[in-house]
């Protein structure tokens, strides 16, 4: 078998194969001396079949087949021979397969990105050192009373934060428009559920009262038959409701699953919630910059078929977000477009992350995988039937590991790399501002 390997442009390989008629004549032979054990055939015994005659009836379609298998399996066979590594399907094209004569076709691919050497020592990563402050946990409680809220009506004006439970119509050139109407809607102002100068309106109103108030739609809203339009909405506040809070008190206890009220307890609760969260906060966003570093330090080439496969990976994902069905989801739904940058960045990654693991010999650590399906199934009212299920099902398992696999990656980045410690505010780093 020969074997020639052109290179083309970034990542693409154009491999000529060329496999002696012997090799084929002798397949398409045995096939049908095995066909003419089986065949039947009117005139003829079962087995008794003369190979003349099964050649004649099915050689043409024995050596199609044949062909196939042949150039699937040389295939392999040259990628070994050659030593290379595709990332992706092939091309198979220019098959010439004529009668005693060599079989030739091409095959083109991509082949994976060499890295001859990786730099992890210039990463340089800023690790936030974090604490709750008591005006952090006070906050938090404040944060989860208004979750529990309820309203109190009022004779007052509304104002930012109160409910307003309204009646209105909206017109375009005096002309009500579709979806302009409402009836009894609560409005919470300041929330955003409206548009700004609609929520403005309401501010100073009282039950009963009308107001008119005009509102610009945004260019790019979402009701194209108003977006960029100017409408004059009719309001007729029906009741203003105020916030209330619950007080801190057993009731307040016991609905965060503290069955006595111990008020104490749900303190120690609260906080180590909190503390879990930033941990889990500060993990992710160390492990961001960690990945953002390696990629900023080791360019690499990402193979469009990977990056294909990762956009519709993506792709996919949105549609069950939306609600859709995967299946039934076409490009013009989700362009290409909206995926790419994401898509090619999570490919070089993952192929930047296989080479630290290959080249520092990373290897899993099956207790840190244990530890953390044990954390993981502590958080459930049953934990054993969690334990079982991991150890149970390989797919699941195999997920940890890849995850604990790639935080042993970032730990050991973080010990070749630049690392510096800044102190940062628990609000900052819950909101993303870091």
């Amino acid at each position: 078998m020969q074997v020639s390997i052109e290179t083309l442009e970034g990542l693409e390989r154009k491999m000529t194969v060329q496999i002696p008629s012997e090799r084929v004549s002798e397949a398409v032979e045995k096939k049908l001396r095995d066909l003419s054990k089986t065949v039947r055939i009117d005139g003829f015994r079962p087995g008794k079949v003369p190979l003349k005659v099964v050649q004649q009836k099915y050689g043409g379609h024995v050596r199609q087949e044949v062909i196939g298998e042949v150039i699937e399996s040389s295939y392999q066979e040259a990628l070994v021979q050659e030593k290379v590594r595709p990332a992706g399907m092939p091309s198979i094209d220019s098959v010439s397969s004529e009668d005693h004569e060599d079989v030739s076709y091409t095959a083109t691919f991509e082949v994976f990105p060499e890295i001859e050497t990786l730099e992890l020592a210039s990463i340089e990563v800023e690790k936030p050192n974090v604490e709750i402050s008591d005006k952090d946990f006070d906050e938090m409680l404040q944060k989860l009373r208004e979750q529990r809220k309820g309203w109190k009506e009022t004779k007052g004006a509304a104002k930012q934060g109160y409910q307003v439970m309204v009646d209105f119509e909206g017109r375009i050139d005096g002309e009500l428009f579709e979806g302009g109407a409402g009836k009894d809607m609560a409005v919470e102002i300041g929330t955003g559920q409206m548009l700004a100068e609609f929520e403005a309106g309401l501010e100073g109103i009282k039950s009963s009262e009308q107001k008119t108030v005009e509102v610009n739609f945004p260019e790019d809203y979402h009701g194209a038959d108003v977006a960029g339009k100017k409408a004059e909405f009719t309001m007729k506040a029906t009741k203003v409701s105020k916030p209330e809070l619950p007080e801190l008190d057993e009731d307040f206890a016991k609905g965060f699953g503290i069955q006595d009220g111990d008020l104490d307890k749900m303190r120690v609760d609260i906080r180590a919630n909190m503390e879990k969260e930033k941990d889990d906060r500060l993990k992710m966003h160390i492990k961001n910059k960690v990945m953002s570093g390696l990629l900023d330090h080791n360019a690499i080439i990402a193979p469009s078929a990977m990056v294909a496969e990762e956009v519709q990976s993506l792709r996919t994902q949105a549609a069950q977000r939306m609600g859709q069905d995967p299946e039934s989801v076409d490009e013009s739904s989700f362009p290409k477009e909206l995926f790419d940058v994401e898509a090619t960045r999570r490919v070089q990654l993952g192929l930047l992350i296989g080479e630290v693991i290959r080249k520092e010999k990373i290897e899993l650590d099956q207790a840190l995988v244990e530890s953390t399906i044990e954390e993981m199934a502590i958080a459930y009212e049953q934990p054993d039937q969690v334990r079982d299920y991991y150890r149970q099902n390989q797919q699941a398992r195999s997920g940890v590991e890849n995850m604990v696999l790639e935080d042993q990656v970032v730990a050991h980045i973080l010990e070749k790399s630049k690392v510096t410690e800044q102190d940062a505010s628990f609000d900052d780093l819950m909101n993303g501002k870091l």
